[in-house]
């Protein structure tokens, strides 16, 4: 099977969206399939062209056994809704210029974004007279009025909101990644819930693994509490740091330690020095898969802080996984779908959103009772690698795509 995907963001771009994209890619490939994507020069969050994509409006390249195809980007940051829609404007309309590239294609899967990517997805199925199908990591509109960047019930809304219905209707498939976006995606939206397939996330298990560390390892006299992410907007940093001030206060011995990139990284900077926290650790800095998976080992604990928008959190951050699958006991803040994940899986200790007392509690505590945390973590590891390795969500793609030509 020859399966196309439109991604704007894939990695070596930050984000749940891009991961989550590599990892249905990869996953399909291990069950046989021939997989091409489409996708923007690397550029989110910080919206830097690496040179080698300079002056170039294509770029031919593969990722293991994953052909893809690089197309022109604006080189701005992911920040502010004009800014956004520039970026999205320009890779439907750039992502058309790779069609006499993609060669032979059975199906088309929409990754990311939902709304953005289904447009030229269209296009490339009108002219491969192939179905379409999209992936649904966010309500993308849901998350413009959490984020006050549009105002419910304008007249751009309204716009937006029809064209959406539109082109979700469009869709032969729809791959949300949690069941909480099923009944949105019915009731606002009118999709039959027969074309309606949940997909989680999955994560690549030969890279997100338990890894034990030497007595002699520098991190033995401190136990470290890490988020490793975006600095984006969807993440409550206010929370983490005067969770950090209460700790530090209490125990010297707890490092926080947030890894990343994004428009918030001066904010967490100047607000670090504003509480005069000293056991804060700002990695400002793009990492490597692998390189991730052997920070998320040094930790003792991963936090997932989660904003409050004032209503509950409907899909799950591949995050979440990776954190499970290296051994770690989690601190989720949130009040919806992550929340009842990570309780399901007795993979670590929720909080409520904004919540930075509860957070501290609960990073003491895991540090003063390493056997529960172990239990927490080890629970975790048991529970994706039952459950969601990327061969099993590819497999699971790959079903989904071959009953379209039945």
């Amino acid at each position: 099977m020859n399966v196309l995907i439109i991604a704007q963001y894939f990695p070596p771009d930050l984000g749940g969206s891009a991961t989550r994209a590599f990892n249905v890619a990869k996953g399909l490939t291990l069950n046989g399939c021939n997989v091409t994507v489409v996708s923007a020069f690397p550029h989110y969050p910080h919206g830097s062209i690496p040179p080698e994509y300079m002056w170039k409006p294509l770029k031919v390249e593969w990722m293991g056994k994953i052909r893809i195809i690089r197309t022109f980007i604006l080189p701005l940051k992911s920040e502010g809704l004009s800014k956004r829609i520039l970026l999205f404007t320009c890779f439907i309309f750039a992502s058309l210029f790779a069609i006499p590239l993609v060669g032979k294609v059975d199906v088309i899967w929409a990754a990311n974004p939902d709304v953005v990517a289904m447009v030229p997805a269209l296009v490339y199925g009108l002219i491969k007279r192939r179905p379409v199908t999209t992936n649904v990591d966010d309500l993308a509109i849901e998350d413009l009025y959490d984020l006050n960047l549009i105002k419910r019930g304008s007249v751009s809304a309204s716009l937006i909101e029809l064209l959406a219905k539109f082109l979700y209707n469009k869709m032969k498939a729809i791959t949300p990644i949690s069941p909480r976006y099923v009944s949105s995606l019915i009731e606002k939206y009118g999709v039959d819930r027969r074309r309606i397939h949940v997909v989680y996330g999955g994560v690549d298990l030969n890279i997100f693994k338990p890894k034990s560390f030497e007595q002699s390892d520098p991190k033995k006299d401190e136990f470290i509490v890490l988020y490793s992410g975006a600095f984006s907007i969807a993440y409550d940093f206010n929370q983490v740091l005067n969770a950090a001030k209460i700790v530090e206060e209490k125990d010297s011995r707890v490092k926080f330690i947030l890894q990343g990139k994004g428009e918030l990284v001066n904010q967490i900077k100047s607000s670090i020095k504003r509480l005069g926290l000293k056991k804060v650790v700002v990695i400002d800095k793009l990492l490597s898969r692998e390189e991730v998976a052997e920070l998320l080992n040094k930790a003792d604990v991963l936090i997932q802080p989660l904003g409050d928008y004032g209503k509950p959190h409907m899909g799950v951050s591949t995050k979440l996984y990776e954190y499970q699958a290296v051994g770690k006991p989690i601190i989720c803040c949130s009040a919806g779908q992550p929340a009842k994940y990570v309780e399901e899986t007795c993979s670590g200790i929720v909080v409520k959103p904004g919540d930075y007392e509860a957070l501290a509690r609960a990073a003491l505590y895991l540090k003063n009772n390493p056997d529960f945390a172990k239990k927490l973590g080890d629970s975790g590891r048991k529970y994706v690698e039952d459950n969601l390795s990327i061969e099993e969500v590819g497999k699971r793609m790959k079903t989904i795509f071959t009953s379209l030509h039945e």
